[in-house]
């Protein structure tokens, strides 16, 4: 028998050499067919052009529709403030200022209550008791008059300390209340007023303490450098002279870079203080590792909204003062050639102390909410420190996740420690469901 009688089709069922039956092989699909459920391919041979595998075989891909994210990856959640991921430059200056759109009864709130009003009200006592204390210094006898002007100098001391310990005090109230707001607002929580103090007010005597002891250091840094300068400069002499001005000039450009670096290293001090909940030496050294290694750009970010909060600040209070001006020239053209020179300067100084007062009003408002932006900028840059050092992001995805299938997660801010406690329960008027 010829090599071309014993030719067969492939696949086609016929006697092997010998008169042995050949195994049987399943038909071959066509062009442009599937094989059946559950069967693949022959080894060798490829799936036809424009087809895929069954469902559940190897090889099996979802169909990609045109238009759609790409297969196996999503955008990060966003259920508040910020995308829970590491943030980019312009997330980080727009997150603040959305902070105060977000929810302002608490933002603007809180700047008008525990920093506007007080700086407004203890700005109003200090002038009157300084104009008090200069109206006797003026009034009294020449023999009285020595110890009048010592007493001025005191009480004008006093009242600078005592305006430093109020503004301390509030300052440190405000930041704790923005930290906690900023930290529930990226997990997409709107907190009361009264619920944001329940989560903060175990954490103020630290803040506080925190506040005026990095205040109280920076005075004595400053003190220090100027009591040499007066030791030298009272030696007397050229090289007395030429030694003060040398700590002088030394001193004050070496404060500078001194006060960037050491305000950028303990900037996260109050963030980890209210959320880890943490003693002042641990939250130190907390914020000292986190922003090891990210230095310039915490530094970069945190002098770039300060330039943003003054500039801001400035456009809005430097028109009062040009106003004034023109208004003291309105109201007393002619004080200085005056024969009632006494009436016309006094008309000039109420109209000119009635300008300044407003605009000392303006100025802490305007002021007290660059504070807001300017620490809640600080807190966001601590959430994204953890993000990428710590993997912050991941606890913050699966705790929002969690909150949505009523899981009871625990606080996704405390350190890994403390996680180990009770599940996070949320103060009263939280916005959302307890678990």
């Amino acid at each position: 028998m010829t090599d071309e009688q014993n030719w067969q089709a492939p696949g086609s069922q016929g006697a092997a050499p010998g008169g042995e039956s050949a195994p049987q092989q399943p038909p071959q699909p066509q062009y442009g067919q599937q094989p059946p459920y559950g069967q693949q391919p022959p080894y060798g041979q490829q799936q036809p052009y424009g087809q895929q595998p069954p469902y559940g075989q190897p090889g099996w891909q979802q169909p990609y529709a045109p238009g759609a994210a790409q297969p196996g990856w999503a955008p990060p959640p966003k259920p508040g403030l910020i995308p829970l991921r590491p943030l980019t430059l312009g997330p980080l200056l727009a997150a603040p200022f959305q902070a105060l759109r977000r929810n302002p009864r608490i933002t603007v709130g809180a700047a008008l209550l525990l920093q506007g009003i007080p700086s407004i009200v203890a700005s109003a006592l200090i002038a009157a008791a300084v104009a008090l204390l200069v109206g006797r210094a003026v009034s009294g006898s020449a023999a009285d008059r020595p110890t009048l002007e010592a007493g001025l100098v005191g009480g004008t001391i006093v009242l600078g300390v005592l305006s430093l310990v109020i503004s301390t005090v509030f300052s440190a109230l405000l930041q704790g209340v923005i930290v906690g707001e900023v930290a529930r607002e990226t997990l997409g929580e709107k907190l009361t007023f009264r619920a944001l103090w329940r989560l903060v007010r175990g954490r103020i005597g630290a803040l506080i303490g925190w506040t005026m002891l990095f205040a109280l250091a920076w005075i004595v840094a400053l003190a220090l450098v100027a009591a040499v300068i007066v030791a030298l400069a009272m030696l007397g002499g050229q090289a007395g002279t030429i030694g003060a001005v040398l700590v002088g000039v030394v001193g004050g450009i070496g404060l500078i870079p001194l006060a960037i670096w050491i305000n950028t290293k303990l900037a996260m001090v109050p963030s980890a203080i209210v959320l880890e909940r943490l003693s002042l030496t641990a939250a130190v050294a907390r914020s000292w590792r986190l922003t090891t290694g990210y230095f310039w750009r915490t530094f970069g970010i945190i002098a770039l909204v300060g330039v943003i909060v003054y500039a801001i600040t400035q456009t809005i209070s430097i028109p009062f003062g040009i106003v004034g001006g023109l208004l003291g020239g309105v109201f007393a053209p002619t004080s200085a050639s005056s024969p009632d020179a006494a009436d016309s300067m006094s008309q000039l100084l109420v109209t000119q102390l009635g300008v300044n007062g407003l605009a000392s009003i303006v100025t802490a408002i305007v002021g007290a909410i660059g504070s807001v932006i300017q620490t809640a900028a600080v807190s966001l840059l601590y959430i994204d420190l953890r993000m990428r050092k710590e993997g912050l992001d991941l606890q913050l995805v699966r705790f929002v996740e969690g909150r949505q299938t009523g899981q009871d997660l625990p606080d996704p801010y405390l350190p890994p420690v403390e996680q180990q406690q009770p599940p996070y329960q949320p103060p009263a008027g939280a916005g959302w469901p307890a678990g």
